[in-house]
């Protein structure tokens, strides 16, 4: 008869089995994946406690009483979308740790978090540090931000006539700049499976005008960016790899800078030190139309970024665009016919301009992971299914 030593240890032994396997697992799928399919994640489903400084999403339950809410407009309107897995609350490891299953066996190795920072405090960042942080699966899966540096104003609220408001500014200071620096490096970069480039952490602008005007002009944002870069190698990294996001062909988002021109742009994107190029949705460059249109145009300006910069597009997909559960009110512009056959034919192409371009990673961006507010998500819901995620895993893990 076994001792009660013995037992424990074998016990132990189990597990140790169990544990290793998985990770074996993973690390063999990891192995066969040849391309980064990242996914922005939008974390406002989750009971904020800033929620209650602004009055909005009193439920508590974040931005999930506006998908509950929602009305179609129309005969055939898609509203409301309900999540097959419910309105779970992302702050929850255990409610992440599903989605990073979900995510990683259907090809979604990398999480774009967006995050924010306003009057010099992080704003919604429960989901990244107590969700998906606190999942016990997080190692599966990469991640990295998208510094959504925008002004912040009532669309996010649902109910209210105006849309105007606005809450909170989006551009900073040196000094606020210097302490997001700071607590970017100590508390993200340090993770292990913070998603690099060539050994250098990846961190993303979304408004690459709001940075500039912010901190004062194209001088002071590349002394800027250059003490990031100078602070993340001090901190033991080879680098730093800086990525902006791109809003139209001639991107908008450098319209501040005097006299512009695509050259005078792409030596302003160097000069600051940016490594790369994506997008975040493709209604920031391409006027909304049907799903089938409004793709291909899309995809029409991969050549177009690809051939005015130097430095490396990595394509992007939008899943659609539907922004209606925030405006309850009148009918809001929004792409129609979306569905998961076109969607897997955008990807096959995403899927090609990276074969088509080895000198740079093989990274592709989607929106989203959750948008469930403007219709662009790859979570299942009761209307597809998983249809949008087998789309991926069909291109991107089946040999």
């Amino acid at each position: 008869m076994r001792t009660r030593n013995e037992r424990i240890f074998n016990k132990f032994l189990y597990t140790a089995f169990l544990l290793i396997g998985s990770v074996t697992a993973v690390n063999a799928q990891q192995a066969n994946q040849r391309y980064d399919v990242a996914a922005y994640v939008w974390p406002a489903y989750q009971p904020d406690a800033r929620f209650n400084d602004i009055g909005v999403f009193k439920d508590g339950k974040g931005e999930w009483e506006a998908i509950y809410n929602a009305k179609p407009k129309f005969k055939g309107h898609n509203q409301p979308h309900v999540p097959l897995w419910g309105y779970t609350n992302e702050a929850d490891p255990k409610a992440v740790a599903q989605k990073i299953d979900a995510a990683v066996s259907h090809g979604v190795n990398v999480f774009i978090y967006d995050w924010y920072w306003y009057d010099d405090k992080p704003f919604l960042e429960n989901g990244l540090n107590k969700g998906f942080l606190g999942a016990s699966n997080n190692q599966k899966m990469k991640f990295y931000l998208m510094w959504a540096n925008h002004d912040h104003n009532s669309y996010l609220d649902y109910t209210a006539a105006d849309k105007t408001k606005i809450y909170w500014r989006g551009g900073v200071n040196r000094a606020t700049f210097n302490n997001i620096v700071a607590h970017v490096i100590k508390d993200y970069f340090s993770k292990p499976n913070y998603y690099k480039i060539n050994g250098e952490p990846v961190f993303s602008i979304y408004e690459l005008s709001t940075f500039i005007k912010g901190i004062g002009g194209i001088k002071e944002a590349k002394e800027a960016l250059d003490y990031f870069t100078q602070k993340t190698k001090e901190a033991g990294f080879p680098g730093l790899h800086l990525q902006g996001v791109l809003w139209s062909a001639i991107p908008a988002a450098l319209s501040a800078v005097p006299g512009d021109t695509a050259s005078t742009q792409n030596n302003t994107i160097l000069d600051m030190g940016l490594k790369s190029l994506t997008n975040y949705q493709w209604c920031h460059y391409v006027p909304l139309d049907r799903y089938d249109r409004w793709g291909d145009k899309a995809i029409e300006g991969w050549a177009k970024f690809s051939k005015e910069f130097t430095v490396p597009f990595f394509p992007h997909v939008s899943v659609s665009w539907d922004p209606n559960p925030r405006f309850p009110g009148k009918l809001q512009g929004m792409v129609t016919e979306a569905n998961p056959a076109d969607f897997k034919r955008f990807l096959l192409q995403a899927k090609a301009y990276a074969d088509n371009h080895p000198n740079q990673p093989r990274l592709i961006t989607i929106n989203a992971w959750n948008e469930w507010a403007e219709g662009s998500y790859l979570e299942p819901d009761k209307q597809h299914g998983f249809s949008y995620l087998n789309a991926v895993k069909e291109i991107f893990l089946k040999k």
